[in-house]
Parts: structure tokens; C-alpha cells; sequence
């Protein structure tokens, strides 16, 4: 039996980060979350995770910026983008830097979890 994948969850929003760990894990994944660029990037240095559920907006930075700096030392670290900040410029940056996806916050469950089964068949 393969071993579960990692997720790490990216959001300055507690309860969207509650909300994912919760529902992920209940699936099987090994699940954690950071609120800042920063700390993903130490958690990604020690233990990469499978899939990156990535917000563009946080704190310290710009998610779509992030990605570009990271994917490149991690190429088999799936990326999706999470965003209320939707716009055509966002996502083509982003898929240019090598995003999966592209979701606009609001989201449901079942869209995450149609992404997160596609990027893992990936």
C-alpha cells in the first residue's frame, strides 16, 4: 500500500486552513499548515510535501512570487493556487510559474477534492 501524501496547506486564514486539514485528513492525507511564506518554506526544506495548497496573498508575501522561488528546487511538488484576489493576470502568472491549478476562494470541499485527486494522478 503507498504511503499517504503530504499536503501542506498555505493560508493567513485560520479557519480555511482548519477546514482543509480537517477535510484532508479525513481522506488519508498527512496534512499540515503554515500562515506565512516563510514558514512554508522551512517546513518544504525539511519535509516536502506531495501538494502545496498555496494562497496568493499572505503576510509576507505573494503566493504566485513564491512559487517561482520554490517549484524550481522542488519540481515534483504539486502546486494550487488558492485565492479570493482572482484575476486573469494572477492566473497566468502563476501558470507560467508552474501552478497545477488555480481555484477561487469562495471554494467547496468537493473542488478541492477534485483538484487534489488530479494533481496527485499527475
Amino acid at each position: 500500500m503507498p504511503s499517504p501524501k503530504k499536503i501542506l496547506i498555505v493560508d493567513d486564514e485560520p479557519d480555511i486552513c482548519y477546514f482543509l486539514t480537517t477535510n484532508l485528513s479525513r481522506r488519508g492525507f498527512l496534512t499540515s499548515f503554515s500562515n506565512t511564506l516563510a514558514d512554508a518554506e522551512k517546513r518544504i526544506e525539511e519535509e516536502p510535501p506531495s501538494i502545496l495548497l498555496l494562497d496568493n496573498h499572505l503576510p509576507d508575501g505573494r503566493g504566485v512570487d513564491f512559487v517561482s522561488s520554490i517549484l524550481p528546487r522542488f519540481p515534483e511538488m504539486k502546486v494550487v493556487m488558492i485565492t479570493a484576489h482572482d484575476s486573469a493576470q494572477d492566473r497566468s502568472k502563476a501558470y507560467h510559474n508552474g501552478v497545477s491549478f488555480f481555484l477561487a476562494k469562495p471554494f467547496t470541499i468537493a473542488a478541492i477534492n477534485q483538484v487534489v485527486d488530479l494533481v496527485s494522478e499527475e
